[in-house]
């Protein structure tokens, strides 16, 4: 199967999981990506199952109305039954690291409010400690060398994302050369940094549910 095939069937099963959810007034949190996208496109065949969703980007806010589905504000929502999205790495905890296409607030903000998690990926996407995927870090403009500086003390090395603005107008720095073995921590020593925005550690808040697109069919894992 190819990286494409399995994208297609793990949304096809978080489809599958989440039916019971699809009622006329449900509101279902998506995110953002290429495996986000199959889930987007396969669930356009129950547009009109269920009342909208809420975007976790402006790509996915376009890709959502496309098909039909109206999208809503989450402030006028306030919670999520389930959120569906990818991830760049995810470990055994499902703790994951998000944000390479630098949507990674808005999912952090989205994936905060909703009841269940649900992470899609393809089997590529499964390690043992966070850290191999260089770790997106979201912020203002202004403090983009400080918090570079910062990082540098935690013993990561930040690379500016040159030419990418985020959807909330700010940068991105990736950081390098880090493993991290204890997520939490450093997620929240991160996010202290002042100019930080938010980082694309999701270990407070990892998934509850992960379903992963493997050559011999899709693994379901809970934590």
């Amino acid at each position: 199967m190819t990286q494409d095939d399995l994208k297609r069937a793990v949304s096809a099963a978080a489809l599958d999981d989440i039916d019971n959810l699809l009622t006329p007034d449900a509101v279902i949190g998506v995110g953002t990506g290429s495996t986000a996208n199959h889930f987007i496109d396969l669930l356009a065949a129950r547009r009109h199952d269920f009342r909208g969703a809420v975007a976790s980007s402006d790509a996915t806010e376009a890709r959502l109305k496309s098909h039909g589905i109206d999208v809503l504000e989450l402030n006028h929502v306030g919670t999520v039954p389930v959120y569906v999205d990818g991830a760049d790495e995810i470990d055994a905890r499902l703790r994951m690291i998000k944000g390479g296409g630098a949507a990674l607030t808005r999912e952090k903000i989205v994936a905060a409010c909703a009841e269940r998690f649900i992470c899609i990926a393809d089997a590529s996407k499964r390690v043992e400690i966070l850290g191999g995927f260089p770790l997106p870090i979201e912020v203002i403009p202004m403090a983009r060398s400080y918090v570079a500086r910062e990082m540098v003390k935690l013993g990561i090395t930040p690379v500016y994302r040159d030419g990418v603005l985020t959807d909330n107008g700010n940068r991105i720095l990736d950081g390098y050369d880090r493993l991290f073995d204890d997520p939490e921590a450093m997620e929240a020593a991160l996010d202290a940094i002042v100019g930080v925005v938010t980082n694309g550690l999701f270990a407070r808040r990892p998934a509850d549910v992960l379903l992963l697109g493997t050559g011999g069919g899709v693994e379901r894992m809970t934590r």
